[in-house]
């Protein structure tokens, strides 16, 4: 908190000195300090919500961050979210005017030589987790789904890779379920780590409880790794080729595993068209939508 009252003090000081048209703010650590550079300035204030406190604690809010992000809100010109989803949040938990808020879906980088990252020749299918290992990505019903795909076929390994507060209880859980041979831990990947490790994969999975966006779909994707991703991401409302179910719903997830592992067609055409469609989800078109909300703003 001494840290973002420092930046803020710092954007005042830069506003002053500097020409510019718009202040667009990124999540609640640089609120007060567009918050600053605005009343320094009374140029116009342009938030971006790529998440919320309610998506980071399941609703058991930091009332301080609340607070904050609360602050930025009303003090704003207009408001980006990263989904549907967090719009609503935005407007319901926080009282925005439904008019001031506007979603632009995120969109992903493409992978330089996409073409060099190859799955690795194995017998046994792979099915991937990848992500903090937090309450917040589910990471129990990823362990709870692979111990009931493993009820059925015993030709699929399964890896948690990332690190995170659940981890240890994670490793408990595995064990209790009687699937530690078959359950990878990974730890911490980075750079092209996470892409080979995304292309090695038969299935990605994301089980989030709560996914403002949640990007990590989209590179598996461009790798022809098919998805299976929780309803309730805001990655969910743009994508049409990924399997979509409910976080808590284990028995689907499983179902959609077990398809993809056993179906040789399902995953194929899971592949291709999921390739085909995240190839079409670029920056370019989001950086026009931002654009069009400046003009809003500025006018």
């Amino acid at each position: 908190l001494e840290e973002i009252n420092n930046y803020s003090t710092m954007a005042g000081v830069i506003a002053r000195t500097e020409q510019f048209d718009i202040i667009h703010s990124h999540d609640w650590l640089t609120y007060p300090a567009g918050i600053h550079a605005k009343q320094v300035t009374g140029k116009p204030l342009v938030i971006h919500v790529h998440a919320t406190d309610f998506d980071r604690s399941r609703g058991n809010v930091n009332p301080t961050v609340f607070g904050i992000e609360l602050d930025g809100m009303h003090h704003a010109d207009h408001i980006i979210t990263v989904s549907d989803l967090t719009r609503r949040t935005v407007i319901e938990k926080y009282h925005q005017d439904p008019r001031k808020v506007t979603t632009v879906h995120n969109a992903v980088d493409p992978i330089p030589n996409v073409e060099q990252f190859v799955k690795t020749p194995r017998k046994e299918k792979l099915v991937t987790f990848l992500g903090r290992i937090t309450m917040q990505k589910g990471p129990e019903y990823f362990v709870e789904a692979a111990a009931k795909v493993l009820q059925r076929t015993k030709n699929v390994r399964f890896v948690m890779a990332g690190s995170g507060d659940k981890m240890q209880e994670m490793i408990d859980l595995v064990a209790e379920r009687g699937i530690a041979d078959k359950m990878h831990f990974t730890g911490f990947l980075k750079g092209k780590q996470v892409t080979q490790m995304l292309a090695d994969s038969d299935v990605y999975m994301m089980p989030s409880v709560s996914e403002p966006f949640g990007i990590s779909p989209l590179e598996a994707m461009q790798v022809g790794t098919p998805s299976i991703i929780s309803k309730q991401s805001g990655c969910a409302e743009i994508l049409d080729h990924a399997i979509k179910t409910d976080y808590w719903d284990i028995d689907a997830m499983a179902d959609a595993i077990y398809a993809i592992v056993e179906y040789p067609s399902i995953y194929e055409t899971l592949s291709r068209e999921g390739r085909n469609e995240v190839n079409q989800i670029t920056w370019d078109k989001a950086g026009l939508k931002v654009r069009k909300i400046y003009d809003s703003v500025v006018n």
